[in-house]
């Protein structure tokens, strides 16, 4: 009884954001205090991602085609803010590390401008080109005139998710966790319960159809971003950016950069894996796409819960190395990555089981539900991996060694799983089932490489 009331007392403490020195604090409450926040953070994600199509599905296999080939060309734009979140993530947990606060508040002030910058290229680029670019990856007729104005805005409001990221990502790695969280519940919040108001016209709002889903993921990620600007400014965290930080810095800007060209590389390999896997599949018709739209979303509900997890071994690698302790950062990494290994575990269990029931509740259409829970049965068997691998990818970019973790992408996503999708869904004749296939593979064969590599400790020596 009196371990449950200490854990209950650590979960209160970190949900009120208190500030204690990572580096010193026993190992267990660290983790606890990082990752309450973290996966709270992660869930609210999920939750968003899940309720959006859930309300977005009622509108039809095209529509909701036309979310899962938007989502597969925004992930390029998330894999550039990605990658550089890493870097400056990591740069930022480093420099708390040192106790040199202003080192880590001129860090963000170089990561928004970053963002700035290529937001504002994606921005424009995406929105003046929204329908030939569903017409490249394959779209139907009809989902292009449905979807048309849904990817048109999501491109162009991305500015909205990649400043949300790398602000989010600066307070992770300075320990502020539970501002990130707090950044994330108000945003999907807002979007939760302002989407399907626009989507279908309730009360006195326009029926939008799908690209309400658009206007109110846009308007909710932007109060966000104001949010975590005034928690910057009010100093709410270990970060507080003054008048003095808002300079251009091109040493750290470098610094940044030289980090981030490998993870940028890595976010890119990742996710742009899902475009090919998006590419192969629209052969095969909008309930295959939306099938495996519903499938990717489910899947994401469990594992951005185990990101926040991860998230926590990373800025715990980070600062820990800053502090010359480097045994202390390993101890949390193999922790954190059994916890996640018991958690998914028992989700891939549940997602077994009960597939069809999980996916039905999405979708009405048989099609779309015999793909789905087929596609959702097969990457679960392989949870009880993806665990610990993301935990140990996470940790290789919280110590700054973005390069190790691109190469483990680049070999398990180009090279094993998309020839694998291919061959399986096309020449063996297997079609969407092929695809879930190479996908479970590839995770799998993810983590093991990635343990491998990761006890071998050189991630323990990248200097920041």
């Amino acid at each position: 009884m009196s371990n449950f009331r200490r854990f209950w007392s650590v979960v209160r403490e970190s949900l009120r954001g208190s500030r204690p020195d990572l580096t010193q604090i026993p190992l267990g409450r660290a983790i606890l205090l990082l990752a309450v926040p973290m996966v709270l953070e992660m869930s609210m994600e999920s939750i968003f991602a899940v309720a959006d199509i859930f309300w977005v599905s009622k509108l039809g296999p095209d529509a909701t085609a036309a979310v899962g080939l938007t989502e597969s060309m925004m992930i390029i734009i998330y894999a550039l803010a990605m990658g550089l979140c890493m870097g400056g993530g990591a740069v930022i947990a480093r420099r708390i590390g040192q106790k040199d606060q202003d080192g880590a508040a001129r860090a963000t002030v170089q990561l928004i401008l970053i963002g700035l910058a290529l937001s504002a290229v994606a921005g424009i680029a995406g929105a003046t080109m929204a329908p030939r670019l569903l017409t490249v990856m394959g779209a139907s007729p009809a989902t292009i005139a449905i979807g048309g104005q849904f990817t048109a805005i999501m491109l162009g409001g991305s500015a909205t998710v990649v400043l949300l990221f790398m602000m989010n990502a600066a307070f992770r790695g300075a320990g502020d966790a539970v501002v990130s969280m707090r950044t994330l519940i108000l945003a999907n919040g807002i979007n939760i319960v302002l989407g399907p108001f626009l989507i279908f016209g309730w009360g006195p709002f326009p029926r939008m159809g799908v690209t309400g889903a658009a206007v109110a993921t846009t308007i909710g990620r932007g109060v966000g971003v104001l949010y975590q600007l005034r928690a910057l400014r009010a100093g709410r965290g270990h970060l507080m950016v003054r008048r003095k930080h808002l300079r251009l810095d091109l040493d750290i800007m470098r610094t940044i950069a030289r980090i981030s060209t490998s993870g940028v590389v890595q976010a890119l390999i990742g996710t742009t894996s899902w475009v090919g896997l998006v590419k192969i599949l629209s052969g095969f018709g909008s309930a295959a796409l939306a099938g495996y739209t519903i499938t990717v979303r489910i899947v994401l509900f469990a594992l951005l819960p185990c990101w926040g997890m991860s998230n926590a071994a990373a800025t715990m690698v980070g600062q820990n190395l800053g502090a010359g302790q480097p045994d202390r950062a390993e101890k949390a990494v193999w922790r954190a990555a059994r916890y996640n290994f018991v958690f998914l575990g028992a989700v891939g269990v549940v997602f077994t089981i009960f597939s069809p029931e999980i996916v039905g509740v999405f979708s009405p259409d048989a099609a779309v539900v015999a793909i789905g829970s087929r596609g959702l049965r097969i990457v679960s068997l392989g949870f009880v991996f993806y665990g610990m691998g993301m935990v140990v990818t996470q940790s290789f970019n919280g110590a700054g060694d973005t390069r190790t973790p691109t190469l483990i992408n680049l070999f398990c996503y180009w090279l094993w799983e998309i020839p694998m999708a291919y061959a399986l869904a096309v020449p063996a004749g297997l079609g969407p089932t092929g695809v879930f296939i190479a996908i479970a593979i590839a995770f799998s064969t993810m983590a093991v490489v990635g343990v491998v590599l990761f006890r071998r400790g050189t991630w323990k020596r990248v200097r920041v």
